[in-house]
């Protein structure tokens, strides 16, 4: 089973709201914000055309009201859920929503690295982008932190695939959750976005 990283529990002070508006603003961070949107739509961009190459079984379809049938094969397999995403608030801060989506992309990296062998390695263009966003996503944890950030090293994962059917449900069902959890990533991300005007401010 796949361990989501663990951070320190001091990330749950971070710095005050005041000067976390500063941050926010500042051009380098709103650089690194825009550079992380652009990945995430690139990425999910990419899923569809990702998906039609790599799933055979007809069955298994991307935008499908049947994939919630599969939850128990999901568990069966090994597949961890997401990370919850919300826009940054009073209540979910800054520092959480970055260490979330840092924590649901590595998860994500991990599932599609173990399947992709075995999809002879269709995936690779897709894991090189989810690794370049998990940067900058982490280079902005850093900024957003006002002590040294420990930096956690993800367990790899082991999803029980007993064969063929399991290889292609699980590559499947990642790619099926990923995109949800992009859509989530972007839509906390361009609440970040200075640039958009369409700020979420609840």
């Amino acid at each position: 089973m796949f361990a989501i990283p663990c951070y320190m529990a001091t990330f749950a002070r971070g710095a005050p709201p005041a000067e976390r508006s500063t941050l926010v603003e500042g051009q380098q961070f709103q650089d690194l914000v825009q550079r992380s949107r652009s990945l995430t739509q690139k990425i999910l961009l990419s899923i569809p055309d990702t998906h039609r190459s790599c799933i055979h079984v007809e069955t298994l379809q991307l935008n499908s009201s049947e994939n919630a049938k599969l939850a128990y094969m999901a568990s069966t397999i090994g597949i961890p859920s997401a990370p919850v995403l919300r826009v940054v608030s009073e209540n979910f801060t800054l520092e959480t929503s970055l260490i979330r989506m840092s924590e649901g992309l590595q998860l994500h990296r991990a599932l599609l690295s173990y399947v992709s062998p075995r999809l002879e390695n269709k995936l690779t263009g897709l894991l090189a982008d989810i690794k370049d966003l998990i940067i900058q996503i982490n280079k902005m944890l850093k900024m957003a932190r006002a002590e040294a950030v420990v930096q956690p090293s993800p367990t790899p994962v082991a999803l029980r695939l007993s064969g063929e059917y399991d290889v292609q449900v699980a590559a499947h069902l990642t790619l099926v959750q990923l995109q949800a959890f992009g859509q989530d990533t972007l839509r906390c991300l361009r609440s970040l976005d200075q640039s958009t005007g369409d700020e979420d401010e609840s």
